[in-house]
C-alpha cells in the first residue's frame, strides 16, 4: 500500500491514495486558507466514521431501521499533554431498535479498524532521499 503525499501550495497536504485525492489545509489561524480539514480533524473524523461503518453494517445486515441513527463522537483534550486522551461514542438509535441487540451492536462498534490500529500503533520509520 503505498500512498502520494505532495505540496500544491500554501498550507496544502494532498494524498493520492486508492484513486482518490485526500486533500488538507491549516486554518487561516495556522497560516492557511481553511480550503479544506486539517490532516488531525481527517485523523478524528476517521475515528467516528469507522465506529459508523462497523455500526451501519451490523443494523444492514439484520434490516434494522436506521432511519435517524447517528452518532456522537466526544473528545477529551489534555491540556497538559496537549493530546486527545479520551474519545467517547454515543450512537443514537431509532425507537424501534430491539433492546436485544444493544450489547451486540456496542461490541461491533469496538471491532472498528481504526481504533484497533489504535490499540495495536505501527512502527513509524522515516527514511530521507535527494533526488
Amino acid at each position: 500500500m503505498d500512498m502520494r503525499i505532495y505540496f500544491p501550495g500554501g498550507k496544502k497536504v494532498y494524498a493520492d491514495y486508492n484513486g482518490f485525492t485526500i486533500k488538507t489545509d491549516q486554518s487561516p489561524a495556522g497560516g492557511g486558507e481553511g480550503s479544506a480539514p486539517e490532516p488531525f480533524s481527517l485523523f478524528l473524523a476517521s475515528m467516528g466514521t469507522c465506529v459508523g461503518i462497523y455500526v451501519l453494517g451490523f443494523c444492514q445486515q439484520r434490516n434494522l431501521n436506521t432511519e435517524g441513527l447517528e452518532i456522537r463522537q466526544s473528545l477529551n483534550y489534555d491540556p497538559v499533554k496537549r493530546l486527545v486522551d479520551k474519545v467517547e461514542f454515543e450512537i443514537r438509535l431509532p425507537s424501534d431498535f430491539p433492546e436485544k441487540y444493544l450489547g451486540a451492536l456496542k461490541h461491533t462498534a469496538k471491532l472498528c479498524t481504526v481504533k484497533k490500529h489504535l490499540d495495536n500503533p505501527p512502527e513509524f520509520h522515516v527514511e530521507t532521499r535527494v533526488a
